[in-house]
């Protein structure tokens, strides 16, 4: 009788295996990011990947929603030496020129982080341990799910992967859907988008700095996290209004030693663009402490510059304008790189709101791969 009903399970099994739809190739299978109860954009570029028995992560799941979630941050060096994981009472360095990482007490923990695609990777196990996180690997429809989560947080991986099934497969059509669209030998206009492997994409930008300006809105955050993650600077210009909401942004920009700036429209007619600048200083030192020096004009002409400077101010003059070209995917990323080649020497670039968070994100790995460096604008130039 048990051998005639495991007859009739494997043979349901064989129908059911033969109704289904062929399996992708293994190399179409992905693997997906969630820290708590977001699901990360999906890219080519961020995606977790085994190396000598140890699941890696990409350091960006510790910025924007993913450090609110895991309560948990990233410094990351501009040179490329060093990053710091930290939480409220503990931190983790790892040194890259090490295959290891250093907590606060000099304890060394074994293994180090892997660059990779322009990303830091690090172990899963280590991290989830040393800032008593969880972790786990779950097998899901298109790939498997590493989850990292507070050790608080109550849903089995099973239940887990149930809920977030919609998010997931939002995310996996996005990314498909990018792939498509990018063409052969170009990148997913999503997040972490790869560069092109062209030559001619990528030369001329060695050595070069590349000072990025952009006029600071609601999405000054996350773009924010684009460059954290990369340890890439620039300067965000703010205006008095903007200044006055985004208190929390400001400090966080301080913190990372990127610049700060005061928008100013030189054509308001009812306040000076002296009375502008001190309105957003103002607004300034209530959220940070500190003030600037450092101003975009919009509108006017000479005169409003000299009344900015005579009042000790230091007026954006970028190289490039590109205020009226879109940075919102890996074209517009790529041709802003033979655009910065064609230019001799340093540069400072004028996005405006032109770029958004895949689109910065595409020309930071893209200008990585190039040789170039995104420094700081400050009133005193590039840094």
């Amino acid at each position: 009788m048990k051998r005639r009903a495991a007859a009739l399970i494997l043979c349901l099994l064989l129908v059911f295996q033969l109704s289904l739809p062929p399996a992708r190739a293994a190399g179409d299978r992905v693997y997906f990011t969630a820290a708590g109860s977001y699901i990360l954009p999906l890219s080519d570029n961020t995606m977790p990947f085994w190396s000598g028995g140890y699941v890696y992560i990409p350091s960006s799941i510790f910025t924007g929603k993913g450090r609110e979630a895991l309560g948990v941050s990233q410094v990351l060096d501009s040179g490329q030496e060093w990053m710091t994981l930290y939480s409220v009472r503990k931190s983790l360095t790892y040194n890259f020129s090490d295959n290891c990482a250093m907590d606060n007490d000099g304890t060394v923990y074994y293994p180090g982080a892997i660059l990779r695609n322009g990303t830091v990777f690090v172990p899963a196990s280590t991290v989830s341990r040393y800032f008593d996180l969880l972790y786990s690997v779950i097998e899901v429809e298109h790939g498997s799910l590493v989850w990292l989560r507070q050790s608080s947080y109550g849903l089995s991986d099973k239940l887990y992967a149930d809920a977030a099934r919609h998010p997931m497969n939002s995310v996996y059509s996005d990314y498909i859907r990018a792939r498509e669209s990018a063409g052969p030998g170009d990148g997913s206009p999503g997040e972490g988008a790869r560069p092109s492997d062209s030559p001619e994409d990528q030369e001329g930008l060695e050595g070069k700095r590349i000072a990025l300006c952009l006029k600071a809105g609601s999405d000054a955050a996350v773009l924010t996290d684009a460059l954290e993650s990369y340890g890439a600077g620039a300067a965000f210009f703010f205006t008095p209004e903007e200044m006055e909401r985004q208190g929390g942004t400001l400090r966080r920009l301080t913190a990372l030693g990127q610049s700060v700036g005061i928008l100013a429209d030189a054509t308001d007619p009812d306040r000076t663009v002296a009375e502008q600048l001190e309105a957003g200083n103002a607004a300034l030192f209530r959220a940070t402490c500190g003030k600037t020096r450092l101003a975009c004009l919009q509108g006017g002409g000479p005169q409003a510059q000299r009344e900015a400077e005579e009042a000790g101010f230091r007026c954006l003059r970028p190289d490039l304008d590109r205020s009226g070209s879109a940075l919102r995917n890996a074209s517009g990323a790529q041709e802003l790189v033979r655009r910065l080649a064609s230019w001799r020497g340093d540069a400072a670039v004028w996005l405006g709101d032109s770029a958004t968070p895949a689109g910065l994100r595409a020309f930071l790995a893209a200008a990585r791969e190039a040789g170039g460096k995104c420094a700081v604008y400050t009133e005193a130039g590039l840094r």
